[in-house]
């Protein structure tokens, strides 16, 4: 097991806290000027029980990532309410509910490489790739013209997930979304 810095913990990430091990569904640099310091707010589920819960970590705590066995996967399709893997290694196919990917499933698309965590032989966890390039199926029209401006609009993409873009990005346009926020990042 290794210690990570607050800092380092992403959406998807297995750590061990108050002896139990949990998996990362979401986290925030929180930064307060002028009082206190900055902190990661981290909200986790815990693996075994399903509970969830939210921490508060310093930026300078050190956390215990848990050890796991990562097997570099690829998606390859939806079947009912099971999203199907297939281990590069050696062709088997994993099988995963929904529930069990959360909010990931909004970044999967088929072929998409995602590593999967595996604890004691059972998978635990999923991390996606940094980023994915997604296509805007549906959004307001473009403005002509249109800089980069503080004002954003929704646009619907292929997985169902809705992102804020900015107003120059069109229908049937490719984006790139970071899988760790859900934010917009640049056109692809």
């Amino acid at each position: 097991m290794a210690k990570v810095i607050a800092t380092e913990i992403r959406v998807g990430n297995l750590i061990e806290w108050d002896k139990r091990v949990w998996r990362v569904l979401k986290c925030y640099h929180v930064h307060v000027g002028g009082r206190g310091g900055a902190f990661m707010q981290v909200e986790m589920k815990d693996i075994e029980a399903g509970t969830k819960t939210n921490q508060r970590f310093r930026t300078e705590d050190k956390v215990e990532r848990a050890f796991v066995e990562p097997r570099k996967m690829q998606y390859l399709y939806q079947d009912g309410a099971q999203y199907v893997f297939m281990d590069q290694q050696n062709y088997e196919q994993l099988s995963l509910p929904a529930e069990f990917l959360e909010s990931q499933v909004g970044y999967l698309l088929p072929n998409t490489e995602v590593q999967i965590n595996f604890y004691d032989g059972r998978a635990i966890g999923v991390e996606l790739p940094p980023s994915v390039v997604l296509t805007v199926i549906e959004t307001e029209p473009g403005i002509k013209n249109a800089t980069a401006t503080t004002s954003f609009k929704p646009a619907r993409l292929e997985t169902g997930i809705t992102v804020q873009v900015p107003p120059f990005v069109n229908s049937g346009e490719k984006i790139k979304v970071s899988t760790n926020d859900g934010t917009y990042m640049e056109r692809a």
